[in-house]
């Protein structure tokens, strides 16, 4: 199965890889003239073959495509939205990926109330990193394009923003519905799932919540970490909403 590369767009007949991706495909893949990879400017994917590799030291590496097919290919109908607080970074980085896989169409991080302080305060300079993660792992994943990756906000604002059909909030409260009651006979084309941080929501984060239409689920007696939580609950979501 031929590797897959995201690129700013497609010209009448060619196409330019660069930064980066360019530097992995031509350094570390080894990319040479004539091989063929499958390329994608988030609207289609085509077919195209390496023509020219110039490789900088300085960040302006560059590899040229000629185009030679256009390739099927579709996104999920299911639009489906994480809201995950954010936690310490080698793990939100961890759920970044598997959520891409897990095919989210937008991530958003919460600056939730009972957060790590230090690590709400230094979210704002990993975005550029984030955007990073979520674009390899989508390529990885052969998606048609990255998922979205919004700035952290307050859970309040992201719950009120959001016009899915179906939102789930996962929660640790012994009252809170068990989530294949809450998903059963669900219908839609777009869900949320809101994922808070380790030390729970605030009581003001569950009324906000409630106001916008969310529904408290439990994925079960045991508390589960973040990242299982990421798997669990958007496997769930895909599963019970048909996708």
């Amino acid at each position: 199965m031929r590797r897959r590369f995201f690129v700013d767009r497609f010209e009448a007949e060619s196409a330019t890889l660069r930064g980066d991706a360019a530097d992995h495909l031509g350094r570390v893949l080894r990319a040479e003239s004539g091989q063929l990879y499958e390329l994608s400017d988030g609207n289609s994917v085509w077919l195209g073959r390496v023509e020219q590799i110039a490789l900088s030291k300085r960040g302006g590496s560059r590899i040229e495509f000629s185009l030679v097919e256009h390739v099927p290919a579709r996104e999920a109908w299911l639009h489906l939205n994480l809201l995950i607080s954010i936690v310490k970074f080698n793990r939100f980085e961890w759920c970044l990926e598997k959520a891409t896989e897990l095919g989210v169409t937008e991530i958003i991080p919460l600056a939730a109330a009972r957060a790590d302080k230090a690590l709400v305060a230094a979210a704002a300079k990993r975005r550029e990193r984030w955007e990073k993660i979520v674009l390899e792992s989508a390529e990885q994943s052969r998606r048609l394009r990255p998922p979205v990756m919004r700035a952290p906000v307050r859970p309040a604002h992201a719950f009120a923003e959001s016009d899915a059909g179906v939102r789930i909030l996962l929660s640790e409260r012994r009252d809170a519905k068990p989530v294949r009651a809450a998903l059963k006979g669900a219908k839609g084309t777009s869900a949320a799932l809101a994922i808070g941080p380790e030390g729970g929501w605030s009581d003001d984060e569950f009324a906000a919540a409630r106001a916008a239409g969310y529904i408290e689920t439990s994925l079960g007696e045991n508390i589960l970490r973040t990242e299982t939580a990421v798997i669990a609950g958007l496997s769930l979501a895909r599963f019970s909403l048909g996708d």
